[in-house]
């Protein structure tokens, strides 16, 4: 199977570079005080970069590989990140003084994993800037605890105070994607609590996961060390009361690919099975009469190339076997689910052609390069600068494209957590699609 774009490479872990060290280096935030009634939080310093996530690898690679950050980005853990108390969606009425909790007086609403981190992934892309006096669109506010609320589907918003009610305790071996990490510190409420939802493991030994979280500057995914960056002893697991799919088992979502060797006409083992779930979890349940099963079938190939080019990977990137940065994207919530029969992406079927996001095309690779000319150049550069990242020019931008370009497109690249081959400069598909996204 051929490789869609990027490769990230782990150090190892007793390196003793500069920027390793940094990585291993606890850095405690500072202390908000109290105001009012209202609850408050610090988060502390979260050594990593702005918003990310896994990133494609080759086909000859036999797994998936994060880049570790080096130094946590501007504003990142350098000051507080408070977070409201309970109350109501915003625009909804304030419930009655005295009056009970909303756990206990609402029936929860059911949810699956997949509309969990679905949930979740919208705010990621939204880009939701962190602010704990403001609320989004969906009537959540723009802080940790709001963000698990909206992703939990919850009927207002809470704290870290009272998310627990919402949840089952369980424990680092049952977590599954769509659980939660909290830590909330009930001797002072404003000194570090935090929480995150947890997207899978990110290796076997279960060291790291991909956390999904609000925190400055906004929403974010990332590769973190268990259970997070500081406080890490005092965070709990828990699982909301109302979700399906899964059970408490052994929460072995990992995004080691067993290998291509199990997939594929004629196939028949456990690895097929788990691979036609988790398609089935992202919306490919259609393509199965039956099953899934442990037999290869016509169905998990069109299922998985029906998730492959929902990513917008097309050629031998979406050609129905899964390789390690599908694997990848299975097990850990990534990217974007299966759409559903008609809605005219994602389904497997169609021309091909170069992957579209929205109105914005990806126009190929030749046209950003050394010498080249011409309007997408422009267009770029004009997205990049609209978007923030256009600091390395001192004209333009314009269509001949540029070492200024080149270094504002490595910026943004960085900013996605990317590094080495898949930071170098030049956009790809990925970097196109989530620059005009």
């Amino acid at each position: 199977m051929g490789a869609p774009v990027f490769e990230d490479v782990d150090p190892a872990e007793d390196c003793d570079c500069a920027g390793c060290a940094e990585w291993r280096r606890a850095m405690p935030g500072p202390v908000r005080t109290k105001a009012g009634a209202r609850h408050a939080l610090v988060l502390a310093a979260a050594a990593g970069t702005v918003i990310g996530g896994l990133q494609t690898t080759p086909a000859a690679a036999a797994e998936h590989h994060e880049a570790r950050p080096l130094t946590p980005p501007p504003g990142d853990g350098a000051g507080a990140t408070p977070q409201g108390g309970s109350g109501p969606l915003h625009g909804a009425p304030a419930p009655a003084a005295g009056s009970v909790s909303m756990v206990q007086s609402t029936t929860l609403r059911k949810t699956s994993r997949t509309a969990i981190l679905d949930r979740a992934r919208k705010w990621v892309e939204a880009k939701v800037p962190y602010n704990m006096n403001k609320y989004w669109k969906d009537g959540y506010r723009q802080d940790c605890s709001g963000f698990v609320s909206m992703a939990w589907g919850l009927p207002g918003n809470e704290w870290t105070g009272s998310l627990a009610q919402y949840g089952t305790r369980i424990t680092k071996a049952q977590l599954q994607p769509g659980d939660m990490l909290l830590f909330h510190n009930p001797a002072d409420p404003e000194k570090g609590s935090h929480v995150t939802i947890f997207g899978g493991w990110t290796d076997a030994s279960r060291t790291r996961y991909i956390a999904y979280e609000q925190t400055k500057p906004g929403t974010r995914v990332q590769s973190t060390p268990y259970a997070y960056w500081s406080h890490s002893s005092s965070y709990r697991a828990y699982r909301y009361r109302a979700v399906s799919g899964g059970s408490s088992g052994s929460g072995a979502s990992t995004t080691k690919f067993p290998g291509a060797k199990y997939f594929g006409p004629g196939k028949n083992n456990a690895h097929v099975t788990r691979l036609g779930k988790m398609l089935v979890e992202r919306g490919g349940k259609r393509f199965y009469r039956v099953g899934p099963g442990p037999r290869w079938s016509e169905a998990d190939r069109k299922a998985t190339r029906a998730f492959q080019r929902a990513q917008g990977w097309r050629g031998s990137a979406a050609d129905g076997i899964p390789g390690p940065t599908t694997w990848s994207y299975l097990s850990t919530g990534q990217g974007r689910s299966i759409p559903s029969a008609g809605s005219g992406s994602g389904s497997g079927s169609g021309s091909g052609g170069a992957e579209r996001t929205g109105a914005s095309g990806f126009p190929g690779k030749a046209k950003f390069r050394p010498g080249a000319e011409n309007s997408d150049v422009t267009r770029l550069g004009k997205q990049l600068v609209k978007k923030g990242f256009g600091k390395f020019y001192r004209h333009g931008p314009g269509p001949r494209w540029s070492e200024a370009d080149r270094r504002n497109v490595e910026a943004f690249q960085r900013a996605q957590g990317w590094r080495g081959k898949a930071a170098d400069g030049y956009p790809g598909p990925e970097t196109w699609r989530r620059l005009f996204s």
